[in-house]
C-alpha cells in the first residue's frame, strides 16, 4: 500500500493512508492479533461473522426488491441559537401550519 505525498502535505497523505488501512481492515486485524485466540473461539467468531455478512446481504437484497422499506436517513437536530440553514427553512415551509378554528357563539 502506498500513498503519494504532494506539495509536502504530509498530514493529508497520512489521513489518506489511515483511510486506506481502515478500508482494508488492517486496524481490525491488529486489534484481533493483540492476544491469542483459541481455535474454538476463532471458529465461533468466523461463524458469527459469516452469519452477519449473510444477513446484511439479504437485507440489502430485500430493500432492492422492495420487500423492506429503505432506512430513513437521520436529519440533524436544529440547535437553539444557531443560524438558520436551508434545511430548517425548507422543513418549516413544508410543515403544515395549524389552522385557526372558527369561533362559535355560545348560547
Amino acid at each position: 500500500m502506498q500513498v503519494l505525498v504532494r506539495d509536502n502535505d504530509v498530514e493529508k497523505a497520512l489521513r489518506i493512508l489511515k483511510r486506506k488501512m481502515q478500508r482494508e481492515g488492517v486496524f481490525r486485524e491488529m486489534k484481533r492479533r493483540r492476544s491469542y485466540e483459541k481455535p474454538s473461539e476463532r471458529k465461533t467468531r468466523e461463524k458469527s461473522d459469516a452469519i452477519r455478512r449473510n444477513r446484511k446481504l439479504a437485507r440489502k437484497q430485500a430493500i432492492r426488491e422492495g420487500l423492506l422499506p429503505a432506512p430513513v436517513k437521520k436529519v440533524p437536530a436544529v440547535r437553539v441559537g444557531a443560524l438558520p440553514s436551508t434545511t430548517s427553512t425548507r422543513n418549516e415551509r413544508e410543515r403544515p401550519q395549524a389552522q385557526p378554528t372558527p369561533a362559535t357563539p355560545r348560547s
